[in-house]
């Protein structure tokens, strides 16, 4: 397939493919169903990388029916497992339908934050989305025709260094230097032009799929997309996530998870907030347990544009 700028997919009716990555029930399968209910099927498409050591419920009479793939493996946190599974997340939803466009990777803790339609229409129609660029790069005579991926890219960050030589001083050289090792967060939103490019990487993958020595500085899946994409197509990327992630009291490097008190229509507009895009699209964390009051702002709040 092309890889020129514009590319998105061979389609005239581009889709997103949602990737799920987990090892747990999907927690918000509810809310989700109601996320899909008003979408046209000819817009999206669903696959779940389900770690099969995991006893998961597999979903019945809903838009998640046949949506786990079958070559799903298991997955540690901080490790190649997880870059390993959102590689093969990216190559089954791109040789299942050519008509993927988007491909934006989830977990069962992250919620949506507004409905599809305006998800849809902020990734494929909206020219000013994107606050970062100028809008004139990506559009001509008023027509979009330059999509870019929505992806963390951090080159300075406190322990980069440690992060860096994880796996032993001098083992990432010389395919990636320390000038250019990036760091970012794993759930990120990848045009198929930069899909492409993840699955069919072999130099990057043999260095970060190697073991580390200093597990406390090692989250692979947090170095490899970024260093990868700043490498290989640095201007065809934003620079930033459209899943809002709360740092705030983070503990043994997880995010803050919300709890079901805090949950409410305050929360959902504060959560929406960006100085990079006109909102963030996703968010995480949220426990389990905020189903129910999720649910109850769903339609008033959450899907209502």
């Amino acid at each position: 397939p092309s890889l020129s700028s514009s590319h998105l997919s061979s389609s005239s009716s581009p889709k997103i493919a949602f990737l799920f990555l987990t090892n747990s029930d999907l927690h918000f399968l509810p809310l989700w169903n109601r996320f899909f209910r008003t979408a046209k099927t000819s817009r999206y498409n669903i696959y779940v990388h389900a770690d099969p050591t995991v006893n998961i419920t597999r979903p019945t009479k809903s838009v998640f029916d046949d949506r786990f793939i079958p070559n799903a493996k298991r997955t540690f946190r901080a490790s190649a497992t997880l870059i390993s599974a959102t590689r093969r997340l990216l190559a089954t939803a791109i040789l299942d339908d050519p008509a993927n466009a988007y491909f934006a990777v989830l977990s069962q803790y992250c919620i949506p934050l507004h409905s599809f339609n305006y998800i849809y229409r902020s990734l494929f129609t909206a020219k000013t989305f994107d606050l970062t660029s100028n809008s004139s790069d990506l559009t001509q005579y008023g027509v979009r025709v330059k999509y870019k991926s929505f992806i963390e890219i951090i080159s300075k960050e406190p322990r980069l260094w440690k992060r860096y030589v994880a796996r032993g001083r001098f083992v990432m050289m010389p395919e990636v230097p320390f000038e250019d090792f990036r760091v970012g967060s794993q759930f990120f939103v990848l045009t198929r032009k930069h899909a492409l490019l993840v699955v069919k990487d072999r130099t990057l993958w043999r260095k970060f799929k190697l073991p580390c020595y200093r597990a406390s500085e090692c989250y692979p899946e947090e170095h490899y997309f970024p260093t990868l994409l700043s490498m290989q197509d640095p201007d065809a990327v934003t620079r930033y996530t459209l899943t809002r992630v709360n740092w705030t009291g983070t503990v043994a490097g997880h995010p803050y998870m919300y709890k079901p008190k805090e949950v409410s229509a305050k929360l959902i507009y504060e959560l929406r907030k960006s100085n990079y895009s006109s909102s963030y699209l996703f968010a995480r964390k949220f426990s389990p347990d905020c189903l129910k009051p999720l649910m109850g702002i769903a339609d008033s709040v959450i899907l209502r544009d």
